[in-house]
């Protein structure tokens, strides 16, 4: 066997995240040899992934493999990973929104869906979440349009719009979208709501935790003592949210709420959830704009909710704002999530191979 080993791939900006799309066939189905492929192909552990492809941040250390599907109604199927920079850790547990924008792109790209107009309908089936999402792609001449004049907060420049419509998103993970049946309930003497739409989530108001709800990325990554407090809390949600023992998982996600003060409906940071997220993930848009329509939740009295069965939510965050389109329909005091979605982009980088070492495919020796 030669000592590097080629794997077929295009590099994408994905939304506001950036990594390698894969074809599943292209990577092993072995969870543990894959894990050490994508450990390699990323160049982790080591904190400036210096030996990879990685970008030394968890925007840019993430994976997406793609599949033709045998599922009724889906054309490809989607594998996100979630690869740590300075952690021997690859993640399937969550999804990555940001990274599906370019699902529809890629699997235009590589033949997998055929051009269907001057626009593409791509139907993914997410396996993370075990939901469907439909991405509308521009393809007008028989190919991928990567230039329009979509812009997207945290992302320079302008580029061709990807709608992706986002359906089956209630209780990604948990079966529910009130997984402990509650709007909101106490966590170390703090108000939460967990909810799962898309993504599982702890949600918590800003002042309850301490902080004013406007802060950069920067100024609450430095404060380590407030993550520990968070992360303790966290541990506590996933444990009453179905998901077990959540260390060294990334799910449930956090994030905390302030009042709108940039004509949105509500500011929000994100949490990935050790750090700060530099912008919003559309799953936790998703969510977080749930949170503001439910009634009950930590959102009342907080966001200013929107009317109408079919509403935009614009959240606020560190690097501007994400306008999350929702339709639900009420019940009395309650409300049914129905279905979501976001406006995107995406842009093909490079296309070739990744190299890793050969010996990251063989299987794992047998325990002395």
């Amino acid at each position: 066997m030669p000592a590097q080993h080629p794997i077929p791939c295009i590099l994408m900006r994905g939304g506001t995240s950036k990594g390698p799309y894969f074809k599943m066939q292209d990577i092993p189905q072995d969870p543990e040899i894959r894990a050490r492929v994508l450990l390699a192909a990323m160049g982790s552990p080591d904190i400036r992934q210096i030996d990879g492809l990685g970008g030394a941040d968890t925007l840019t250390s993430k994976v997406a493999m793609v599949g033709p599907s045998s599922r009724e109604g889906v054309d490809v199927d989607y594998l996100f990973a979630q690869v740590s920079v300075d952690k021997a850790i690859v993640d399937t547990s969550p999804s990555c929104g940001n990274m599906l924008s370019g699902v529809g792109p890629f699997a235009i790209e590589t033949g997998m869906v055929p051009v269907g107009g001057e626009k593409t309908s791509v139907v993914i089936y997410d396996i993370n979440t075990q939901s469907r999402i439909e991405a509308v792609v521009e393809t007008p001449d028989g190919a991928v349009n990567y230039e329009g004049d979509a812009r997207i907060d945290g992302v320079p420049g302008t580029a061709a719009e990807i709608r992706l419509n986002f359906m089956d998103i209630v209780g990604s993970k948990t079966g529910a979208l009130l997984p402990t049946g509650k709007p909101m309930e106490k966590i170390e003497g703090i108000d939460v709501t967990l909810i799962d739409v898309a993504v599982p989530m702890m949600i918590v108001r800003a002042a309850d935790v301490g902080k004013a709800g406007y802060e950069s990325a920067a100024e609450l990554d430095a404060d380590r003592a407030f993550f520990t407090r968070m992360e303790a809390m966290r541990m506590e949600a996933g444990r009453r949210m179905g998901l077990g023992d959540v260390t060294g998982k990334v799910v449930p996600k956090m994030a905390m709420l302030a009042a709108p003060r940039e004509g949105g409906n509500v500011a929000a940071r994100y949490f990935v959830p050790h750090k700060t997220h530099a912008a919003f993930a559309v799953t936790g848009g998703l969510c977080v704009s749930s949170c503001v329509l439910v009634p009950g939740t930590v959102a009342d009295g907080l966001a200013e909710r929107p009317e109408g069965d079919d509403c935009t939510v614009i959240i606020e965050h560190p690097t501007g704002l994400i306008d999350v389109a929702m339709t639900s329909k009420p019940y009395g005091n309650e409300v049914e999530i129905i279905s979501g979605g976001v406006v995107r982009t995406a842009r093909k980088l490079m296309q070739g191979n990744i190299f890793v070492p050969a010996a990251t495919l063989l299987p794992a020796s047998p325990a002395a």
